[in-house]
Order: structure tokens, then sequence, then C-alpha cells
């Protein structure tokens, strides 16, 4: 009864702090796990808003290379429609990695703000940890600095979890992803093909040909 006791005061913190807690908070304040909650989905609105403006750039982009494409086509210059076909398989496969990570992270938003809610934090956040860490990876070579608040936001819910972790004597690995965790990643990578053909127009089938064949001869 103790442990959840201690758990209720530590989730909306500490009314009245005794002396000794005052010392203690004084040289490392103690953050109540809702206020921590709070701000992990802060932080979260922040990025996916942030993703929708790249998404939105990469969008546009793709549309003013594909007019060319098209003007390309009208002129009979194969070979410089093939050269903004290729730019925009480019431009396209980054804009799905995004589109993927921002699904998963709205995936994760929804957990923490369930979590506020109710309160389960340890089995909740235990998978979301796992998801955003995968996305950290994938985005070390797309958008570094993507990468670099992933790893903040990890870092974060990793303390919230562990805290959790604490009052119900339970332990965690964090060096291996979970079976919902893969599960989650998955739909969002399904989610963003689905979203990628209805927003990006198809290529004319000659042109993507020479692209490719273009491709191999650079080889």
């Amino acid at each position: 009864m103790a442990g959840v006791n201690d758990f209720i005061k530590n989730w909306n913190g500490k009314q009245e702090p005794t002396l000794a807690e005052k010392l203690k908070t004084a040289f490392k304040p103690q953050q109540p796990l809702r206020y921590k909650l709070v701000m992990a989905d802060y932080r979260l609105k922040t990025t996916i808003s942030r993703l929708d403006v790249y998404i939105s750039k990469l969008q546009e982009r793709d549309r003013s290379l594909f007019e060319k494409v098209v003007e390309a086509q009208m002129s009979k210059d194969n070979m410089r429609a093939a050269m903004y076909a290729n730019e925009i398989a480019e431009i396209r496969k980054i804009t799905k990695q995004l589109l993927a990570t921002q699904i998963a992270l709205e995936q994760v938003q929804l957990r923490l703000e369930t979590v506020t809610e109710l309160g389960d934090v340890f089995n909740s956040l235990v998978p979301v940890v796992g998801v955003i860490r995968e996305l950290r990876y994938a985005m070390k070579g797309v958008m570094p600095e993507l990468s670099v608040e992933l790893a903040d936001l990890e870092e974060g819910l990793q303390e919230i979890v562990i805290e959790a972790g604490e009052f119900s004597g339970t332990g965690v690995d964090f060096t291996s992803t979970s079976p919902e965790a893969r599960k989650i990643l998955e739909e969002a990578t399904m989610v963003a093909e689905q979203r990628m053909k209805e927003k990006f127009p198809s290529l004319p089938s000659f042109v993507t040909s020479v692209a490719q064949k273009s491709n191999e001869d650079h080889k």
C-alpha cells in the first residue's frame, strides 16, 4: 500500500515535502511524472509539426520537378526527363521515410496522452521507447538534426520508464525492440506507402525505365 501511495505522490508531485526532501531537491530538483509526460508530449507535437513542414516542402519540390518531366517529355528530351525522374525518386524515398517517422510519432503521442490520463506509465511507454530509438537510427543519415531531437526525447522517456519501474519493482531492457514496437513501425511504414500513392502522381513508365537505364550505365 505504501508503494501505491508513493507512486500517487510522485505522479502528481509531492504536496508537502519533508525537511529531508527539501534538502534533497535543493541539490537535485525532482519533477513529478505527470509534468515530465506533459513536457515529452509537447516536444513530440513540436517534432511532428516540424516534420509536416519538411514533408510539405519536399512535396512542393516534387511537384515542380514533375512539371519539368512533363515539359521534357513534350520536347522529346528523354534524357532530361530521366534526370528529373531520378531526382524525384530520391525525394520520394526521403519523403516516405519522413512520413513513416511522423506517423509512428503520432502513435507515440497517442500513447503519451493515454498515459497522462490513466497513469499506466510502465506498460504503455516501454514499447514507444523502442519506437523512438529505431526512428532515431533511421533518421541519422536523412536528417541528423531530427535524430538529435529524437535522442533527447528517448532519454527523457527512458527516465520516466525507469522511475515508474522503480515503483512497480519492474526492470526493463532498452537494448532490444519489443514485438509491439516493431508492429507500430511496420504499420507506420504501410500507412506511409499508402499516403505516398495518394499524394504523389506516378511517373510515366517509359521515363522511369530510361532513368533506370541511365543509373545502370553510370554504375
